[in-house]
């Protein structure tokens, strides 16, 4: 299947069904009054979030999302059907923006989430509602509300614990397919990979994590060049970011340090806050280096990138390394989940003492009789 992550549609609700002013003309009722019923209720588009599903294509082509109207009201009082709702299922990480205004609609993190996209009309009053002690043969009906209509843009991130970052041809494909279960194409020329992959690495039988690999950044990536920075998005819901280099380009005139470099500052110019997240430098293909030159190759790179952070040298092709490296990842993981738990424990704790201090006679929250 096609990876689509943008998508734009437009999104119709159904208009709710007018009422109608119709009187009992029945045998024997000669006073039987008004019988005019209500209009239906028109449909109402919801978006709803499905794991199962990990691309946008369906509506790259199908881009016009209208439901049915509710129908009109009729004598004897009867009231006009409500149209069905619509339901879109759309990939978790989808993020819903109104094209027109820019509004942040919804932004779809879990499975069966459900988000209103556009409402549906209400129906209108029948002549059953206007009648009263002074208006016994009312003529007055209300005719059905429009539905909303939006126009929306769909923008797909996909959600992962670990994203993969690098030049192309720097052994991330190589690197999920030796630590995950993803399956992504892998060959010896630039910009292999066309579109994110996600991997799920098992640490354990109850253990695990999802990778994210992304399409290779050049430099200029920013203005355009290769595959720009359109696949950066992805990286956004990460918690943590593997640098991996190619620590033995095949040509002797390639600097890997520049290369990092180059990356460095083109995710710094695409999103700040995603260049600030925590980064691990991952230094690979070191099966390709003589052994006797590794210590003194690494300890060089660091040295001129002047990289203060974690480094871990591994080779994606033999797995050597590989595995002290999961096992750091998801140490750190726990951590960071640990720690996230214990911020809202305490937070919990604080709210629950701010409303165990307030005083009950406290004039400002006494119920005025």
């Amino acid at each position: 299947m096609k990876f689509i992550d943008e998508a734009k549609i437009e999104v119709i609700a159904g208009d709710g069904g007018n009422g109608v002013a119709s009187f009992c003309r029945e045998k024997f009722r000669p006073f039987g009054g008004p019988d005019g019923g209500d209009g239906g209720k028109g449909g109402t588009i919801w978006a709803v979030a499905d794991r199962n599903i990990n691309t946008l294509v369906d509506y790259r082509f199908s881009k016009l999302h209208k439901a049915r109207d509710g129908e009109n009201g009729r004598g004897a009082d009867c009231y006009g059907k409500g149209a069905d709702d619509i339901f879109l299922r759309m990939p978790v990480g989808t993020l819903i923006v109104d094209h027109n205004t820019g509004e942040h609609i919804a932004d779809l993190t879990e499975h069966d989430q459900v988000v209103l996209l556009a409402k549906g009309g209400e129906g209108g009053w029948g002549n059953i509602h206007f009648k009263s002690s002074t208006n016994r043969a009312p003529r007055q009906k209300s005719d059905g509300k429009e539905g909303e209509r939006r126009e929306l843009r769909l923008e797909l991130k996909v959600l992962a614990d670990i994203g993969l970052l690098g030049q192309p041809n720097a052994g991330k494909s190589t690197f999920i397919t030796a630590v995950s279960n993803a399956r992504p194409k892998i060959a010896d020329y630039p910009f292999t990979t066309l579109h994110p992959n996600l991997g799920v690495v098992r640490v354990s039988h109850e253990k695990s994590f999802v990778i994210a690999d992304i399409p290779g950044l050049i430099e200029g990536a920013a203005d355009g060049a290769g595959l720009g920075v359109q696949f950066l998005r992805h990286l956004q819901r990460t918690g943590l970011l593997l640098h991996i280099v190619d620590l033995a380009p095949f040509e002797d005139t390639v600097d890997p340090v520049k290369e990092a470099k180059a990356i460095v500052k083109e995710l710094q110019k695409y999103d700040t806050e995603l260049f600030e997240k925590p980064r691990w430098l991952v230094l690979n293909k070191l099966d390709m280096v003589p052994e006797e030159e590794r210590k003194k190759r690494v300890k060089d790179f660091v040295k001129r990138f002047g990289w203060k952070g974690p480094v871990f040298e591994i080779s994606a092709l033999t797995r050597e390394g590989c595995d002290e490296l999961i096992t750091a990842i998801y140490s750190y993981l726990e951590q960071k989940r640990t720690r996230e738990h214990r911020a809202e424990e305490t937070q919990m704790t604080e709210e629950a003492r701010g409303i165990a201090s307030i005083d009950p006679d406290d004039p400002r929250f006494k119920v005025m009789d």
